[in-house]
This record gives C-alpha cells, sequence and structure tokens, in this order.
C-alpha cells in the first residue's frame, strides 16, 4: 500500500493545564492535509510520544482518524522500548480504523540487531495493519542497519521504513538490499531531495506544518521530472528545515504554531519552553517562510497570467 509522499508527523496540541486538546488536533490534522499533507503520524516523537498517555494516544488516533476519513492516511506512533506495551499500543490502535502504526527502535535499552528483529517482528505480528519502522539514532543511540530491515521486509506487514540516520550511503545499501514495494522514506526533512533521488518514497516531515504547500511542490516536482525546480525548492526551503531544530524538537514548531494560530500550547517535561532568543529566532525564520510563500505565489500567478494571454492552459507552478 501506499502512505503517500508527504506524510506531517503532528505535534500534539496541548491546553493550559497541559492536557491534550482533541478538538485542536482534529484542527491541525485538517489543517496540514489542506497544505500538501498526503498523510499525519500521530504521536511520534514530534507528538511527544514519551510523555503522552495510552490512553491519550488511542482518543488521538480515533478522534482524528474519524475526521479526516479516506482523505488522508493516518499513521499511529505506538513505538517504545517496550515490545509489550508496543503490541498492546498496536492491538488499541487497530480498533481505532487508522491505515497503519509506526514504531521506533528501542531507546535506551540498546539492543542488538537480533533484539530489534525480534522486537519488530513480534509487533508485525500481533496486528494486520501495515507497520512502518522508525530508525533515529540521534534520539535511539542504536541504529537499524540495512541488513536487519531486510530480514523485516520479509515479514508481510512491514512495508515501509523512516531512516533518519543521516547517512545516504546508508539509504544508499537500503535501497539496494530492499524490494522495490519497500518504502523508504526520509525522516530529516533536509535529506528529503537527495533521498528522493536515491529512489525513496517520500518524508515524515516536521517542516510541513509550516510550508507543506512548498515540499508539496518540491517533491511533486521531482517525480515529475523537474529536477531544477525541485532543486531550487530545496536551497529556498533548506534554512527552514534546519531552522525548525534550532532546540529540542518538537519545542521549535509548537512555538511557531502558535504564532501562525494554531494552538498547540506547551510541552510537558522534561521539554521546556523556548527561550527569548529562540523565539525571536524563530519569529524570524517564520518571516523568512511567510516571505517565501508570498513571493512564489506571486510567481506563481505571473505564469498563470501568461499562460492564459498566450492562450494556454492554466497551470500554476506551486
Amino acid at each position: 500500500m501506499s502512505f503517500g509522499r508527504i506524510l506531517t508527523a503532528m505535534v500534539t496540541p496541548m491546553n493550559e493545564a497541559l492536557e491534550v486538546d482533541y478538538r485542536e488536533a482534529v484542527r491541525l490534522a485538517q489543517y496540514l492535509i489542506g497544505h500538501g499533507s498526503d498523510g499525519v503520524v500521530v504521536c511520534g516523537t514530534t507528538g511527544e510520544s514519551p510523555t503522552v498517555t495510552a490512553e491519550e494516544k488511542v482518543k488521538l488516533f480515533k478522534v482524528i482518524k474519524d475526521a479526516v476519513g479516506s482523505k488522508a492516511t493516518v499513521i499511529a506512533g505506538i513505538g517504545s522500548n517496550s515490545t509489550s506495551s508496543s503490541i498492546s499500543l498496536a492491538r488499541m490502535a487497530a480498533t481505532t480504523g487508522v491505515d497503519g502504526v509506526m514504531a521506533v527502535v528501542p531507546y535506551y535499552n540498546k539492543p542488538s540487531q537480533e533484539g530489534m528483529y525480534q522486537h519488530f517482528k513480534a509487533i508485525g505480528e500481533a496486528t494486520t495493519l501495515p507497520l512502518m519502522l522508525y530508525n533515529v539514532p540521534g534520539r535511539t543511540s542504536a541504529n537499524l542497519l540495512p541488513e536487519t530491515v531486510k530480514r523485516l521486509s520479509e515479514i508481510p506487514n512491514i512495508v515501509a521504513l523512516k531512516e533518519a540516520a543521516g547517512s545516504l550511503d546508508q539509504v544508499s545499501e537500503l535501497k539496494r538490499l530492499l524490494p522495490s514495494e519497500f518504502a523508504v522514506y526520509s525522516g530529516d526533512d533536509s535529506m528529503t531531495l537527495p533521498m528522493l533521488a536515491l529512489g525513496c518514497s517520500g518524508i515524515v516531515s516536521v517542516a510541513a506544518h509550516i510550508i507543506g504547500d512548498e515540499m508539496k511542490a518540491m517533491v511533486n516536482a521531482w517525480f515529475d521530472g523537474d529536477t531544477a525546480l525541485a532543486t531550487k525548492w530545496h536551497l529556498e526551503l533548506y534554512p527552514i528545515f534546519k531552522g525548525i531544530f534550532v532546540t529540542s524538537n518538537p519545542v521549535p514548531i509548537k512555538a511557531i504554531m502558535n504564532m501562525i494560530g494554531i494552538k498547540a500550547g506547551g510541552v510537558r517535561l522534561p521539554l521546556v519552553e523556548a527561550t527569548s532568543e529562540e523565539i525571536r529566532f524563530l519569529q524570524d525564520l517564520l518571516k523568512s517562510a511567510k516571505s517565501l510563500q508570498v513571493n512564489n505565489r506571486t510567481q506563481a500567478q505571473v505564469v498563470s497570467e501568461l499562460k492564459v494571454a498566450s492562450g494556454k492552459p492554466s497551470q500554476p507552478i506551486v
């Protein structure tokens, strides 16, 4: 199955008491789907999975899937460093109608490659839902190697990998070893275009919270064969890709969402709010994103008007 090309790892909105705001979560999911996302990942790392309870997660899975229906893919983040807890949450997620589940490499435990294989195998065999693996050594301190992913790809419902090891060599090895139908997604916004060039399927994005339409234009340009336009988009968006990680994710992206009128709220401990200096940086980053959006939409309008004047069909470039 295809999860889509752009999946946003959405934040979990919270109210002033740091309780999950389910209504705002639905609003956010609908906003993202209206701005470039083919689907959302709910309660991944960006959704503060370590500090959101299982009960809160299951309710989020349900209300968001009920709200978006068949318009978009909803993938439930069910991973943890406990295999039995991950299996339990995967089974609960299956009752909510979600389209798939995502499980991160177990953190802190530092399992061997065999331990990782047995962990994901047990989760995959416990549910009929499609399972996306998530490799992010910078947070887990353990790297899921390509050879282990290849073994896991032989399990029928393990169908995708979110790869965030930061190594194009590792991505090359993954694409060399894995069957063509197994989807590899970038887990780093700034690696999206290089990974597409290696044959990957798309991005599980944080930046798409604020530049989803622009990322869609970049990804579509690549798949349409316009590599020059895709590269242009990548280079224009690159400062935003990097800037939204000025401090620990999801602190910066929640701050930016609050700035644009989505009530993302604060973060639960041990995360803390952005400093005043970081807020100023993020305000400037948001201004640059808005300026980029205005400039490119103006260019698209000019191109459209020229095509109309020449009698050619109007096809906006963004």
